[in-house]
């Protein structure tokens, strides 16, 4: 699941894919039609979906949006996401089977709505899917790579 090149644009209804990146704002790409327009950053604020995360009560402290669309799309049988309109409790009680170690009081409920929208978006469109094992693997191996680095230069 690569959410790189998505990207959320306020006063814009759905995702959008990032075509070009202008010192004006963006040129964006329409995922259903793949017309490409240009929305000035004066007009609109984007943002990558990459960069989301998801407070949690865990050391980490958040959970990045992609591993929160993983987990919703490995349970999307047996808990299908609830609608957008239900009420406030059933939509937490969602969540929490999703990701049962949010932070209930920096997470909104306008936050779950907003994650459901992307996430069914996302999925009508079938550009979200379970990442394989090798590719489980090759991203931890990346992340404890990444780790020793760090480590390194702290040493130091």
């Amino acid at each position: 699941m690569n959410l790189e090149k998505l990207v959320a644009v306020s006063g814009r209804p759905g995702i959008y894919k990032m075509a070009a990146n202008r010192p004006n704002g963006l040129i964006i790409e329409d995922l259903d039609t793949g017309k490409k327009f240009f929305a000035p950053s004066r007009r609109h604020q984007f943002t990558p979906l990459e960069s989301i995360s998801i407070y949690t009560e865990t050391e980490e402290a958040t959970v990045e949006l992609k591993t929160v669309f993983i987990s919703m799309l490995a349970q999307l049988e047996a808990t299908p996401p609830v609608a957008t309109k239900s009420s406030s409790t059933e939509i937490k009680n969602y969540f929490e089977i999703i990701l049962p170690e949010y932070d209930r009081d920096k997470v909104l409920v306008s936050d779950i709505k907003k994650l459901i929208k992307w996430f069914n978006y996302l999925n009508e469109r079938t550009l979200l899917v379970l990442p394989t094992a090798e590719e489980l693997a090759a991203e931890a191996e990346a992340e404890a790579e990444a780790e020793v680095t760090v480590d390194k230069s702290e040493e130091e």
